[in-house]
């Protein structure tokens, strides 16, 4: 894959340090591979999605990458049935139903993502010493993502 940074079996980087913001609330950030610069926070929550683009992942499984790519192009299509179906003046009910089904698909690239998270970057953060601060971020994520 051209735009993957490292293969899965590509020489582990030196064992990096926890990173932290500073302050009573701080918490540490994992540098795993799909971390945190040196010298750089993680984007606060309210962060617009394009803090952290530079960040990668330590390893992509292809396959799961495919099915994302998929799963998104379908879920793009579904957002442009909505705005017809705005532009339209169709039923609420049967927007709002198609709304439903653009979450629940979204969930499910989320849930994938969660765990190539999981498979790659985690257990990298946990095997090369960061396991404290990659629980917190995982802690973290689960949180925000489940509401």
């Amino acid at each position: 894959m051209a735009d993957q940074p490292h293969a899965p079996d590509a020489p582990a980087r030196p064992a990096p340090d926890t990173l932290s913001d500073e302050g009573p609330t701080a918490t540490a950030v994992a540098r795993c591979g799909c971390g945190v610069e040196p010298g750089r926070a993680a984007p606060p929550d309210d962060a617009p999605p394009t803090a952290g683009a530079g960040r990668r992942a330590v390893g992509v499984d292809a396959a799961a990458k495919a099915r994302n790519l998929t799963r998104l192009r379908r879920i793009e299509g579904q957002v442009r049935g909505l705005q017809k179906m705005i532009e339209e003046d169709r039923y609420c009910a049967d927007v709002m139903t198609q709304i439903a089904s653009v979450h629940e698909a979204l969930r499910g690239v989320g849930r994938e993502l969660m765990r190539n998270h999981l498979k790659h970057c985690a257990a990298r953060a946990i095997r090369e010493g960061d396991g404290e601060a990659m629980y917190d971020e995982l802690v973290d994520m689960m949180y925000r993502h489940s509401r």
